[in-house]
């Protein structure tokens, strides 16, 4: 019996916003009797209060989800408990999409049709203390080692906003008025109006075209 299996079960929260996709990571992981998935989340907010509440080893986390994506929950998931390994799920090999992966403190990024044969890999070696890429991926950051792209630390005005303001932005660009935005965050109208001319300022948008525009660009929500 290896280490691993001599410790307790790894517990895992998923978070995607598609049910039957989380059914089927559910039944891969299940497969496999060192890990038991304790959580499944449909948005990013979701998965950040599972996260508080279950306090998984691993968090499976998509990278486009409604109301925070899997990389702005990571960061906050992460802000109250480290030890947290999160493994980023994505459709997308995108250079600047791993290397804010990585730079939040994630441990894993898969691409999803790695999924069915890689995805227990993943998990076991997050919960055994190392990271993970999809073998595309990792070509992706040996050739933006090469070139220097991937050390690029150059912010995105995008960085500077608060979380609220990020939800707010997706939540927007979601196409949820301001009243909606403030029912689901708890918040008043006229305070989401200040989030609102807040983020429009940092990111020098003035329409809220141009924002969703943004949001799709910045993979924050899917183009319709």
């Amino acid at each position: 019996m290896t280490a691993l299996e001599q410790r307790k079960k790894i517990r895992v929260l998923l978070a995607d916003d598609h049910t039957l996709v989380r059914q089927g990571f559910r039944r891969i992981l299940e497969e496999d009797a060192r890990i038991t998935v304790v959580g499944e989340a449909a948005t990013g907010l979701r998965a950040i209060a599972l996260a508080k509440e279950l306090k998984p080893d691993v968090a499976v986390l998509d990278l486009s989800m409604p109301e925070l994506g899997g990389l702005e929950a990571a960061a906050e998931i992460l802000k109250t408990d480290s030890s947290v390994k999160i493994l980023i799920l994505s459709m997308y090999s995108n250079e600047a999409y791993v290397r804010k992966a990585f730079e939040i403190g994630a441990k894993g990024y898969m691409l999803k049709d790695a999924i069915e044969l890689d995805l227990t890999r993943a998990v076991v070696a997050l919960a055994e203390g190392n990271a993970y890429m999809s073998p595309g991926i990792s070509n992706l950051v040996i050739e933006g080692l090469k070139t220097g792209s991937f050390n690029d630390a150059r912010q995105d005005a995008y960085e500077r906003l608060s979380l609220r303001e990020k939800e707010v932005l997706q939540l927007i660009a979601e196409g949820k008025s301001n009243k909606e935005v403030g029912t689901l965050l708890g918040i008043s109208a006229n305070t989401v109006a200040v989030h609102r001319a807040r983020v429009m300022e940092v990111l020098d948008i003035h329409r809220t075209a141009e924002l969703v525009l943004y949001a799709v660009r910045k993979g924050l929500v899917l183009p319709r």
